[in-house]
C-alpha cells in the first residue's frame, strides 16, 4: 500500500460521513482474459477502490455501512492450486487488517449485506460500472439490468469520491511526480529516436518498454503519429519521413496507479520549417498563458477560452483566420484548428474518474458544459479551480482534410477562415503541447523535476546533441 493505514481509514470516514447513509459498494477488478482464463492482461486495480482501500489483488470488493459505521473486505482466499501457480498472497482478513478495515469474510457474504440492507428498506450506493463482470455481478446483487445500472447510480456516492480524489494530498503529489519522472525519459527517448526511416511503432515499443521497466505500465495507449491531426493518432509501420512532424501523447503511471501526461511535437529533420515554427509558437503561447492565468479561484472554462483566443490572433496574423476575435471565439471558428478541450483532471486515472460521469467531475453548478458547439462541446472540465487540482495543460492547432472540406462546403464560419491559405496546410498535421500542473495556493507550477524540451530553439538543440 503505498500510504498508511491512517490515511485510508480517514478517506473512507469522510467518504461514510458524506454519503450520509446506506451501504457503500465499492468493488476491485477481477482478472480480465484476452483469449482464454488463464492467459489474462495485465491486472489494473479499480482506481476508486485503490483510493480507498489501498489494495491491488484481484476479486475484492469493499463494503461500507454509513449508518453503524461497520466496514468490510470481503473475496475469496486464493487456492492451493492459485498459490502453485502464483505464489502466497496475504488472506483477506490479513489485507483488511493493513488498511483498517475491522471485518471481511468471502465474497459470499457480500450478497447476505446487500440482502439485509435491501430488506432494511435502506439504499445501495454504487458506482457507474465499466467492466461486464462487476456489471453482471451487480444485477445478481440488486435486480438491476445492466442497462439501467448507470442511471441507477449513487450521485450522492459519485459527489463524495469526486469531492475526495479531485484534492491531491502531498503523497498523491508525490507519486504522481514519480510517474513524471518515467514519462520525461519516455518523452526524451522518443526525441532522441525521431528521425527519417524509424518506425513510429518502434519509437512507441520502446516507451512502452521504459513505462513497464519503470513502473506499472504506460497511464494509456501511445498516442505517436506523424498525422498529428488525429487526436489518437496511434503509431502505425510507417517510416518517419524527412519535414513532417511527430507529434508524441504518452505518460507512465506509477506502481500504485498515479499518471504522468505530456505531448511534444518533434521535426523529423531536426529543425522547424518556417511554417511549423509559427504554428508550434501559436499553441506554445497558448500552453504558456494558461499556466500564467492557473489559479484557485480561476474557472478553467476561462482557461479554454484565453488559450483560444491567443491561438485565434496567431492564425489572423498568419491569414488563416480573420474578422474580430470575440465574434469568431462566440460563433466557434477557433474550433476548426483547435477542435478539442483544454485538458482534463489528472491523477491515478489520467482522465481523473472520467468514468464517474465528466459532467459531475469536471463542472459544478456554477459552469455548465456547453454541448451545442463543435470544439465547446469536447470541454472535459470548466469549474473553477481548488488547490491541489493536477490539470492537463494542452492547446493544439490541427489541419484536419475532412474538417476543412466539411466546413468549407457549406460555408460555415466563413467570415473567420481563410479558406484558400487553409487549403495550403492540408498536409501540416497538427500540434499539441501538453504539460501536467498542480494549482498551488497562489497559482499554479509544472509537475516533474525535470522539464520535457519544448521551446522550439530547445529541441532542435536537443536533437542536434542527441544525434552527434
Amino acid at each position: 500500500m503505498l500510504f498508511d493505514i491512517k490515511t485510508y481509514t480517514e478517506r473512507r470516514a469522510r467518504l461514510r460521513r458524506q454519503v450520509g447513509h446506506g451501504l457503500i459498494l465499492l468493488p476491485g477488478n477481477n482478472e480480465s482474459p484476452m483469449n482464454y482464463p488463464a492467459n489474462t492482461y495485465k491486472f489494473h486495480q479499480d482506481s476508486t477502490f485503490l483510493y480507498f482501500f489501498g489494495q491491488h489483488r484481484d476479486g475484492l470488493c469493499g463494503v461500507i455501512d454509513c449508518d453503524s459505521g461497520e466496514e468490510w473486505l470481503v473475496g475469496d482466499d486464493i487456492s492451493l492450486d492459485d498459490i502453485v501457480w502464483f505464489g502466497a498472497v496475504a488472506s483477506v482478513a490479513d489485507m483488511a487488517a493493513e488498511c483498517g478495515v475491522a471485518k471481511s469474510g468471502p465474497m459470499s457474504q457480500l450478497q447476505m449485506l446487500v440482502d439485509t440492507a435491501r430488506r432494511q428498506g435502506r439504499t445501495i450506493h454504487f458506482l457507474p460500472p465499466y467492466r461486464h463482470d462487476w456489471m453482471i455481478q451487480l444485477m445478481d446483487l440488486t435486480g438491476i439490468h445492466p442497462r439501467d445500472q448507470k442511471g441507477a447510480a449513487s450521485l450522492a456516492l459519485i459527489h463524495a469520491v469526486v469531492e475526495q480524489r479531485a484534492r491531491k494530498s502531498v503523497g498523491e503529489v508525490a507519486d504522481i511526480e514519480r510517474a513524471m519522472e518515467t514519462g520525461y525519459e519516455m518523452h526524451t527517448t522518443a526525441m532522441r529516436m525521431c528521425r527519417p526511416g524509424v518506425t513510429e511503432q518502434e519509437i512507441a515499443g520502446r516507451l512502452a518498454g521504459i513505462a513497464l521497466s519503470r513502473g506499472n505500465m504506460a497511464s494509456f495507449q501511445t498516442i505517436l503519429s506523424m498525422h498529428g491531426e488525429i487526436q489518437h493518432g496511434f503509431p502505425s509501420a510507417r517510416q518517419l519521413e524527412a519535414g513532417r512532424l511527430m507529434l508524441c501523447d504518452c505518460g507512465a503511471e506509477t506502481n500504485e496507479g498515479y499518471c504522468s501526461d505530456n505531448t511534444r511535437v518533434t521535426p523529423v529533420s531536426g529543425h522547424f520549417t518556417p511554417r511549423q515554427r509559427d504554428i508550434y509558437e501559436a499553441v506554445l503561447d497558448a500552453h504558456d498563458t494558461v499556466a500564467a492565468m492557473a489559479a484557485p479561484g480561476v474557472k478553467w472554462w476561462d482557461c479554454h477560452f484565453a488559450a483560444a483566443r491567443v491561438i485565434t490572433e496567431h492564425l489572423k496574423a498568419i491569414g488563416l483566420m480573420r474578422g474580430n476575435t470575440d465574434d469568431a471565439l462566440e460563433a466557434g471558428a477557433h474550433a476548426m484548428f483547435f477542435v478539442h478541450g483544454l485538458g482534463h483532471m489528472m491523477g491515478m486515472d489520467v482522465h481523473d474518474m472520467e468514468g464517474l460521469g465528466q459532467i459531475y467531475v469536471g463542472f459544478d453548478d456554477e459552469v455548465r458544459p456547453r454541448l451545442d458547439q463543435f470544439g465547446t462541446n469536447c470541454l472535459r472540465c470548466g469549474r473553477r479551480m481548488q488547490e491541489g487540482f493536477v490539470m492537463t495543460d494542452e492547446p493544439g492547432i490541427y489541419f484536419i482534410p475532412a474538417l476543412i472540406d466539411d466546413w468549407r462546403a457549406s460555408g460555415h464560419n466563413a467570415e473567420f477562415i481563410n479558406f484558400d491559405l487553409v487549403e495550403q496546410y492540408r498536409d501540416f498535421g497538427g500540434i499539441r503541447l501538453e504539460d501536467d500542473l498542480l494549482i498551488t495556493a497562489d497559482g499554479c507550477r509544472y509537475l516533474g523535476s525535470k522539464r520535457i524540451p519544448i521551446r522550439p530553439d530547445e529541441v532542435e538543440a536537443f536533437i542536434e546533441r542527441e544525434r552527434q
